[in-house]
């Protein structure tokens, strides 16, 4: 079994196995934006991947691939965050992440992934509010209690709900515990993270900042990052999708 606990961990060592390039994840391809290459379904192979559990929310996982092309003899890496990133990619992507993976003995060992989604559950049955219309309200303070009366929340360090989705832009309200850790991942579109209450840490290479009450930050694109929770928590994702020719 790997002794790999955290994506850092695996990422250094995939660096060092010659898996330098930074993926990420795009409508139909994978895009490393160092120098603008873009990699097709077709045009590549899952050499490895790793699976990081989510304890709470069924989208709440990260996976890191390690990704190899021939045509373009390049090899490296993709930090598939948590779930509320996933929406929007074309059906052969996500087909050649789950599924292309290689079948040889270095992969033999490792967790395998499983494509998850935020479809209807008991919890949240479909129908019982619009998560997309010309209009849509919010009322955040009913939803933080929500997710706190949750059984999720009870039996883990985590909750959350998806409060809008459309096509580009997904709003998320996402509750930690104290010490709490939404691990090393990246986003493929602009997020903005706003504390509704508690105190967080956002974390990337560069920079850390602290952020309570009232405060809020923007990343752009594609930038690792984490997020820990400096005490119990709730913060406001938003997610935004640039398409080209849409």
């Amino acid at each position: 079994m790997d002794s790999m606990k955290t994506v850092s961990e695996i990422l250094n060592r995939l660096k060092d196995e010659g898996y330098t390039v930074d993926f990420n994840l795009a409508d139909n391809c994978l895009a490393c934006h160092g120098n603008s290459l873009q990699i097709y379904p077709d045009e590549f192979v899952v050499d490895k991947h790793y699976r990081f559990e989510g304890i709470s929310d069924p989208g709440d996982a990260a996976v890191v691939y390690a990704i190899s092309s021939t045509k373009y003899d390049v090899k490296g890496t993709l930090v598939d965050g948590y779930g509320i990133y996933s929406d929007g990619l074309t059906q052969e992507l996500i087909q050649a992440l789950h599924q292309k993976v290689y079948a040889g003995p270095a992969a033999a060992t490792d967790p395998v992934p499983q494509q998850k989604s935020n479809e209807a559950t008991p919890q949240r049955p479909d129908g019982e509010r619009p998560l997309d219309a010309a209009l849509v309200e919010m009322d955040l303070n009913a939803f933080r209690k929500q997710i706190k009366q949750e059984q999720a929340w009870q039996n883990s360090d985590r909750n959350s709900i998806t409060v809008f989705k459309t096509n580009g832009m997904r709003v998320v309200l996402i509750g930690l515990h104290e010490g709490a850790e939404m691990k090393t991942h990246t986003a493929p579109g602009i997020i903005s993270v706003q504390v509704l209450e508690g105190k967080i840490r956002f974390t990337t290479e560069q920079q850390a900042a602290d952020l309570g009450v009232g405060q809020m930050l923007t990343l752009h694109t594609g930038i690792p990052h984490s997020v820990l929770a400096v005490e119990e928590s709730v913060f406001l994702l938003t997610l935004a999708i640039f398409k080209p020719g849409k």
